[in-house]
């Protein structure tokens, strides 16, 4: 998709913003991983500064929005992969990566995959930074990389994702990702603050989620095989939280609303449910204790979202 840059605008401003680099934001955001056999660190980067306005920062602005790796033992750059250059509308790398092995030209590569705020899946090789695949959409998108208007460009994903800092599952003998994601419209508006006494007009730009827009989460497995999606389990509410793919073929996962179910990872059938009273808006663990499988969870909320607050933890026993 084009990204509507001005390129040659971008290059004639490079000389009225030469500290522009210095100030520009990206830094680090999420959980990372490291890959200890082969020494090198993973983590996504944060949008560039200002947030929804490109004009005092001209070019890609390196390093942004990316997939970064780093070598544990020097701290050097191995490689990067952005995935928005000049990110104009805060599609900042927020969910972890996951390390897998990944079939690529007949051989098995080591690979690294993220899930995307822009609502695509990234498979690269890890040691090389090559883009292995790109999936099918696991979000709807519209108007997508639209410049700013005064009556607002409507934009889904917008700000939130996609997927937003929520980590997805990979089930490595499948390689099935399962990610939880989010439908949530939002305005893209550029805005005028009028001249007043000896104070000049201010132009900027700002981006709203829709608050009366329908809105609802996605529970998807994708077939990183091929990059399609093999089904989507809809909730009332977006979904921010985690999701725990286990080796019995269950999928765990919480809602705003404080639903926490376990799907069949065939076919996204909810298999079994429970209730809490605040939001299950963290990701869910598994473990064994003397043979026995448990899984944990806890239920806190996130007000940013509006999902109710608390602070509960539940232990569950496998059969």
């Amino acid at each position: 998709m084009p990204l509507h840059r001005d390129i040659a605008q971008e290059k004639a401003d490079l000389d009225k913003y030469p500290d522009a680099a210095k100030f520009g934001g990206g830094s680090a955001w999420s959980t990372p991983a490291i890959d200890t056999q082969n020494g090198l660190l993973y983590f996504g980067t944060g949008n560039p500064s200002p947030q929804m306005d490109g004009t005092s920062r001209p070019g890609d602005n390196l390093y942004t929005v990316s997939l970064v790796c780093l070598d544990v033992n020097n701290g050097n750059i191995r490689w990067h992969y952005q995935q928005v250059p000049h990110d104009q509308w805060g599609y900042d790398v927020s969910s972890p990566p996951v390390l897998f092995d990944y079939p690529h030209n007949s051989q098995l590569i080591p690979a690294v995959g993220h899930a995307a705020k822009t609502g695509w899946y990234y498979i690269h090789n890890r040691l090389t930074g090559e883009l292995l695949r790109k999936s099918d959409e696991f979000v709807e998108h519209h108007n997508m990389f639209a410049n700013p208007s005064p009556e607002g460009q409507v934009i889904w994903p917008g700000v939130l994702g996609g997927i937003n800092w929520s980590p997805t599952s990979v089930d490595k003998t499948s390689l099935t990702a399962y990610v939880p994601a989010i439908h949530w419209p939002v305005k893209y508006l550029k805005q005028t603050i009028p001249t007043s006494q000896d104070k000049p007009a201010v132009h900027y730009t700002s981006m709203e989620p829709l608050g009366d827009a329908p809105r609802w989460g996605l529970l998807s497995a994708l077939d990183l095989k091929t990059g399609k999606v093999q089904w989507q389990a809809k909730t009332e509410q977006p979904l921010v939280g985690g999701v725990l793919a286990t080796a019995g073929g269950l999928i765990f996962m919480g809602e705003g609303n404080g639903h926490f179910n376990a799907y069949d990872a065939q076919s996204g059938k909810v298999l079994w449910q429970d209730k809490f009273e605040a939001g299950v808006n963290a990701p869910p663990i598994s473990y064994e204790i003397d043979g026995v499988q448990y899984v944990a969870v806890a239920a806190g909320g996130n007000q940013i979202f509006g999902f109710k607050t608390g602070d509960e933890f539940r232990v569950y026993k496998l059969k």
